[in-house]
């Protein structure tokens, strides 16, 4: 490769013919787009093609070669078609922590052609009971505390659930996966005709009305994220005057953010394969034993929303862990504040933040900004992946010129086909090969975008998106609960909180509500902040409750 000076040199340097990120267009979704020519077909080859006995996953005192861990996938699968009937297309839920068997069981129902649904293991009752029926899944793949929740609705459910990291009696006829793998012998993959485009997961996303909505992607649209990461990297190495020599340690990647989220299961999980990058797993998060798991397993890489990067930053400030092994620490779900931006990048020996601008409908992809650039442009999400193309529209859906604010759209590869079972929210969502993001963006003359608010009614909480009107649902399911609204109040650490006003015409015990709330949708998404008025809530002309002007009168307070 000659030597270039711009990004745009590299990436034409990198996608021209003949080149391994060389990219074609091919009709995706009823459109054209740019895809990677020579890219693994299917999740299936990515898997296949890329067993080793390099370490690939480590969780507490178990380790796995890529090859162990494909082994057990392959048994996983034999059991779901030859015990189960799971065949292509079908849908296979998984629900728990960060375990090593999410990762399996993933592999498994991915290369048979099923369909993969990664729920949110912070769901209620309730809310796994909307999930696992609205994606008619056969298998559900639990953990205890998962297993526990689904106990009270096992019984209305047409559903299998394979319990992990449990024993017999916790689950009661439920079985236990180790138990039906003990007797079962080495075997391969089974064989099934995958193509392409077919759909592979199910990721639910919280929208600004009613129910999550179920994202469906393809085995391309997954490959193309993947893919345009290793260009982002290759691009950003082309560029360098002196490009740094071989790492003093092979990859390796902390895994602290859920795998149910596109970038736990694609940028860290998925992103791993190709590269043979290790993966070390985390219970739940604890900035002071990612500082040690960083210095005793010499991670390289760290992706994580702001709030967990910025308590890596403390803590590495005040610890005397060694954690010089670090060389990116990236973003996402949330911005960071620039001053985190410049405190990454003094903070710690050679690593350089990055971060970028995608969504579970993109597969996590769409920007992207590291390095020297970051800091000259800490601010902004970055510039467009070679694969997507980004627009900024009018409230009639003409495009505006760079420096104007409008509604941000993307269309490329990697954007998903639609909504499981939502013609509705389709119709709302796409407009002529376009996705409506719901950001209000600008893009500037060098195409660097900045996220300047949101449309859509929503509290990102540490890169959790929130659906303000589900949480206003559950509130007034309250006998006592007239009225309620629900907005996004800033914090320091996570970006956003939630928080609440209602009316009631009798008094309130705001921890009583609390635990009502707990009943009806996960913790997270519980108000943090609740104000109660004896009034009816404030309305616009229209009628509709007037939210903003509710927000900042009770932001004043609450801060």
């Amino acid at each position: 490769m000659t030597a270039v000076t711009s990004r745009s040199e590299a990436l034409a340097q990198l996608t021209a013919p003949g080149q391994p990120y060389e990219l074609e267009l091919v009709n995706v979704n009823g459109h054209p787009h740019r895809v990677f020519k020579n890219g693994p077909p299917t999740l299936r080859e990515l898997f296949s093609e890329n067993r080793s006995d390099e370490t690939f996953l480590i969780y507490e005192e178990e380790r796995y070669s890529f090859d162990m861990a494909y082994q057990k996938s392959c048994q996983i699968a034999t059991l779901l078609v030859r015990d189960h009937g799971i065949s292509k297309g079908d849908r296979v839920a998984i629900s728990m922590r960060n375990y090593p068997e999410w990762i399996m069981a993933f592999a498994a129902v991915t290369s048979i052609g099923a369909i993969a649904v990664a729920m949110n293991a912070l769901w209620s009752t309730e809310e796994m009971l909307y999930g696992l029926e609205h994606s008619g899944a056969k298998i559900l793949f639990a953990d205890p505390e998962r297993v526990q929740r689904v106990l009270p609705i096992y019984q209305q459910l047409a559903i299998k659930v394979i319990a992990v990291r449990t024993d017999e009696s916790l689950a009661r006829d439920i079985p236990v996966l180790d138990s039906l793998l003990a007797a079962m012998p080495a075997c391969e993959m089974p064989e099934v005709a995958i193509e392409p485009d077919d759909d592979v997961t199910i990721l639910y996303t919280s929208g600004s009305t009613g129910h999550p909505k179920g994202a469906i992607s393809s085995h391309r649209n997954i490959i193309t994220a993947l893919l345009s990461w290793e260009l982002d990297g290759q691009s950003a190495l082309a560029q360098l005057v002196d490009p740094p020599g071989d790492a003093p340690y092979p990859p390796a990647t902390l895994l602290a953010v859920p795998l149910f989220h596109a970038t736990g299961s694609h940028a860290v999980y998925l992103s791993s394969y190709r590269s043979q990058r290790k993966i070390v797993s985390m219970y739940k998060w604890d900035a002071r034993l990612a500082a040690e798991l960083i210095e005793r397993e010499r991670i390289s890489s760290f992706v994580a929303p702001a709030a967990m990067t910025g308590d890596l930053v403390r803590v590495a400030i005040d610890t005397n862990c060694d954690l010089s092994s670090l060389a990116t620490v990236g973003g996402g779900g949330a911005p960071r504040a620039p001053e985190q931006v410049k405190g990454i990048a003094s903070t710690f020996a050679r690593a350089m933040p990055n971060t970028g601008w995608g969504m579970t409908e993109t597969n996590a992809i769409g920007t992207g900004i590291g390095g020297p650039d970051y800091l000259d442009h800490p601010g902004s999400s970055g510039r467009a992946s070679a694969v997507v193309d980004l627009g900024i529209f009018d409230e009639t859906g003409d495009e505006l010129p760079s420096g104007e604010r409008g509604e941000l759209r993307i269309r490329g590869a990697s954007i998903i086909r639609g909504y499981w079972d939502r013609p509705d929210a389709n119709v709302e969502s796409f407009v002529d090969g376009w996705l409506k993001t719901g950001d209000v963006a600008y893009l500037d003359d060098e195409g660097y975008l900045y996220i300047v608010d949101r449309i859509k009614d929503l509290v990102i909480r540490g890169g959790e998106n929130i659906g303000c009107a589900e949480v206003e649902a559950a509130l007034l399911e309250h006998d006592d609960i007239n009225e309620a609204t629900v907005y996004a109040v800033p914090d320091e650490r996570l970006g956003e909180e939630v928080g609440a006003t209602v009316y009631s015409t009798t008094p309130v015990d705001i921890d009583a509500l609390k635990a009502f709330l707990g009943e009806r949708i996960a913790r997270f998404k519980i108000p943090r902040y609740i104000q109660v008025s004896s009034e009816p809530l404030e309305r616009i002309a229209s009628g509709k409750i007037n939210k903003r002007a509710i927000r900042e009168a009770a932001v004043s307070q609450f801060s």
